[in-house]
């Protein structure tokens, strides 16, 4: 009998061939048929599961948030239970931060969807609402620490989220080594004891 294929298998084979190729080669030179040969695919079977370039990254990129939340998950359950909320969103806000190799290539697509979303308007809708999402989770989170007292009660949690978030801005000061990971970690580490600090 033939071997079942496992289509969501293959999917998942394409999206990390994609990541492959964007981590050592650069957007620009993943196109189709490079992305089949990484694969070990011919490009029309590429072309059977992916009917556009876009297509495949979006969905290389869904699989990237996954994998990105596994790491989290992963993180988190290392942690006490429950874990408190600094160091919940520490685990967060470094595994957005290309520290390792998985982090590595899943920052490397994001850079690549964003600049790809410029230019393809239901792609920036859908980038737009993924990462709205994120941020109403880190607002939550902002907002439960706030309630439960361990962070200052005047702070604004909307004002918060977004500092947090920048934090990830230092993605590209990262990956052209303008500073090292401690020195991301440091300024990560500093930000949340500023902000869990108690009301003076």
């Amino acid at each position: 009998m033939p071997k079942q294929v496992d289509h969501h298998e293959r999917r998942e084979t394409i999206a990390q061939a994609l990541w492959r190729v964007v981590e050592q080669q650069g957007w620009e030179r993943a196109t189709m048929r490079e992305v089949a040969r990484e694969a070990g695919v011919s490009l029309g079977q590429l072309q059977h599961y992916f009917t556009s370039r876009t297509a495949m990254l979006t969905f290389a990129m869904q699989f990237a948030a996954d994998q990105t939340a596994e790491r989290i998950t992963r993180g988190l359950d290392a942690l006490d239970h429950p874990p408190h909320p600094r160091e919940a969103l520490r685990v967060a806000i470094t595994e957005m931060l290309p520290l390792r190799p998985g982090a590595r290539a899943t920052s490397r697509m994001n850079t690549a969807y964003v600049l790809e979303a410029l230019h393809d308007e239901a792609l920036r809708t859908q980038v737009s609402a993924g990462l709205r999402d994120g941020r109403a989770m880190v607002e939550g989170l902002i907002r439960e620490a706030i309630a439960d007292g361990h962070i200052a009660s005047d702070r604004d949690p909307a004002v918060e989220t977004d500092l947090i978030l920048a934090l990830t801005g230092f993605t590209p000061l990262l990956e052209l080594s303008v500073i090292t990971p401690q020195a991301a970690l440091a300024a990560v580490d500093l930000h949340l004891d500023r902000l869990f600090s108690p009301a003076p």
